[in-house]
């Protein structure tokens, strides 16, 4: 009996249906963006100081200018403390009382002001911006600012439990039914967390967003590539990724246009609720219900969209069978993953690139938002790049391989971060260049671990095998907000050089690995034990066939 690809070369691969429901999906993957790195505007921190209300007055009643407000009553101006003193820190002076002489106040206290106590901001604090984040309205700087770190750190644990247990339920209970509901909770937690009246309630919302948000862009990932024929699934796979990046320009512009957090929060969310109605648009994956041993369904299926792209559907494509053939059942164990030297040896390199991936690329984005200049535009020029990312893959991987344009994505981001290091401040385009062209290269070492996870897993243990690796990608994602907000109170460029180091490693540790191009997957233990030196018949275009979990697509 025919299989759904055998089926897909007589009614259309990639026609009008198919071309619909990628419109559709590519939507959910750009409404991902705001979840994924929003926190650069929901959690941007802008200069700040200690609120007193008497020094308010005193500057009313004495008619200072700004600067000189600042520089009367700011502790640390002009000092390499600066940061922290002019931050966190007040004199502790009584700026009610009537002897403060209007020029230079402090002058007239004991040791002519040089020697006044300090003291931690008591009050609140004064933050130079016109519109509002849940920095400046829950306070999360000086001695809360470990909390910012923990709003992004939450999401990420989240993306790695609900990835792990959405990902089950997806095979077990259908892509769709999956879909939708993680639509629903997504969009009602978003909605709830732009309302919500303290810290806490915003941090409990927003994990349940992780919980199911990353979970949802996946289980949209495999329904495209289960719908498209064969020759069509990888190409899909990274346009899919590309709607991901035009979700970072429209959350560029978004923001800008509203710079209060909880509007901005609401206006990310709200359209989620749309993807609702794709209830009535987009069927069940054929290929889930026939490894359910639905074939009558998945039959019914193939009909519609043979009805929609127009063709008629050949008499003798009446049946469908599994896409792949059963032989005697092998239950994967996770010491399969070390159990071997090769296999060992790429799953210990794999997941170091999932690691790095994700700290390089989130670290990128949140380190933006703290290098001075225009956040937006630098968000959106450095979004830009991530196109010729995409198509650089599209144009090397079958012409030069997988191995060295991966190799060199990665090295090329850890040498864009040490340049980086050691450009001066007032050569801002300079650093915005490095910049772009830093996560250029991380994107494309994103999108390219990706795609190679899958080839070197042996049939039986592929699934388990991207699935682990990957995981430890949302681990990465944990400690990036602790690596980057908290290294920057001790050296703004700290960050980049650690990003360096991990990206000259990350680069390394890929050339250790085969190259993929022109083999065959392994089916076996001893196939991927030979791949390192054993060229086999080309064979990629199985891939997405052989991989059916959901969480063995992450990006």
């Amino acid at each position: 009996m025919p299989s759904v690809d055998d089926i897909l070369e007589h009614i259309g691969e990639f026609h009008f249906f198919q071309k619909q429901t990628f419109f559709l999906l590519t939507l959910l993957s750009a409404a991902f963006t705001p979840i994924y790195v929003g926190i650069v505007f929901l959690g941007f921190t802008p200069n700040h100081r200690c609120r007193n209300s008497g020094v308010a007055e005193l500057s009313q009643r004495c008619g200072w200018s700004q600067a000189e407000e600042l520089n009367y009553t700011v502790p640390g101006l002009g000092t390499a403390d600066e940061a922290f003193l002019s931050q966190c820190m007040q004199y502790e002076v009584d700026w009610n009382q009537s002897t403060l002489s209007c020029v230079d106040p402090l002058s007239s206290l004991p040791g002519n002001g040089s020697l006044l106590p300090l003291s931690p901001c008591q009050d609140a604090w004064v933050y130079d911006t016109p519109g509002s984040s849940i920095v400046t309205e829950f306070n999360l700087v000086c001695a809360n600012s470990w909390m910012l770190d923990l709003f992004q750190s939450v999401v990420n644990a989240g993306f790695f439990i609900g990835a792990v247990a959405i990902g089950y339920l997806a095979d077990r209970f259908g892509r769709k039914i999956c879909l939708l509901v993680t639509v629903l909770i997504n969009a009602s937690s978003g909605v709830l967390m732009a309302i919500s009246p303290n810290y806490t309630w915003m941090l409990l919302f927003r994990l349940i967003q992780g919980l199911v948000s990353k979970a949802g862009w996946v289980i949209g990932y495999i329904l495209i590539t289960e719908f498209v024929g064969l020759s069509y699934r990888r190409t899909v796979g990274i346009f899919y990724q590309v709607a991901f990046t035009v979700g970072l320009l429209v959350l560029a512009g978004v923001a800008y246009a509203l710079p209060h957090w909880r509007w901005l929060q609401l206006a990310v969310t709200l359209p989620n609720f749309c993807f609702l109605l794709y209830y009535w648009c987009i069927p069940e994956s054929p290929r889930w219900l026939i490894s359910q041993n639905k074939p009558g369904k998945a039959m019914k299926i193939m009909k519609h969209i043979a009805k929609k792209n127009g063709k008629p559907m050949p008499a003798s494509l009446q049946g469908l069978r599994a896409d792949e053939e059963v032989g005697e059942k092998q239950n994967p164990s996770f010491l399969d993953l070390v159990r071997t030297p090769q296999i060992r040896k790429h799953t210990l390199i794999l997941m170091y690139n999932w690691f790095s991936s994700s700290i390089l690329y989130q670290g990128l984005i949140m380190h933006i938002g703290l290098a001075g200049g225009n956040i937006y535009l630098d968000f959106f020029y450095s979004a830009l790049v991530e196109f010729p990312a995409a198509f650089i893959i599209i144009l090397t991987i079958d012409r030069v391989g997988r191995r060295y344009p991966w190799a060199v994505s990665n090295m090329v981001a850890g040498v864009a971060c040490l340049a980086s290091v050691f450009i001066p401040d007032d050569l801002h385009w300079l650093k915005i260049t490095i910049a772009c062209l830093g996560r250029m290269g991380i994107t494309m070492a994103f999108e390219m671990v990706c795609l190679v996870s899958a080839e070197l897993y042996p049939t039986f243990i592929r699934n388990l095998g991207v699935l682990v690796c990957s995981s430890v990608c949302d681990i990465g994602g944990i400690f990036t907000p602790f690596l980057v907000y908290r290294l920057t109170d001790i050296w703004q460029e700290l960050p980049l050089l650690v990003f360096a180091v991990v990206g000259f490693v990350a680069g390394g540790l890929v050339l250790l690995l085969p190259e993929t191009k022109g083999k065959a997957l392994p089916e076996t233990i001893e196939d991927a034990e030979a791949m390192q030196s054993t060229p086999r018949k080309y064979k990629e275009n199985m891939i997405f066939l052989q991989v059916k979990k959901p969480d063995n697509l992450l990006t």
